[in-house]
């Protein structure tokens, strides 16, 4: 790779990052019993949703870096992350 198309891609991948919803302080604003539009407000569109039985399960985010809610009946009952710092 050519130095400028590196640093072009360094930049624009810092960009991204910076302009992401995926922080600390974002996971920290969740709380038990909301709802999935006042989640999908503070985060975004989920990268992708699965339903099991009852539980919708929701990930923001992708394999390395991610917030994961799960959803029963349109309210949150539990929430994780993965690298967020």
């Amino acid at each position: 790779m050519r130095p400028c198309t590196a640093a072009a891609t360094l930049l624009a991948t810092l960009l991204l990052l910076a302009c992401s919803k995926l922080t600390p302080e974002n996971y920290d604003k969740l709380r038990m019993g909301m709802s999935y539009a006042q989640v999908k407000a503070i985060l975004g569109d989920p990268a992708g949703c699965s339903d099991l039985l009852t539980v919708k399960t929701c990930t923001w985010g992708d394999e390395k870096r991610y917030i994961s809610v799960n959803f029963v009946a349109d309210q949150v009952l539990l929430f994780n992350s993965s690298n967020l710092r």
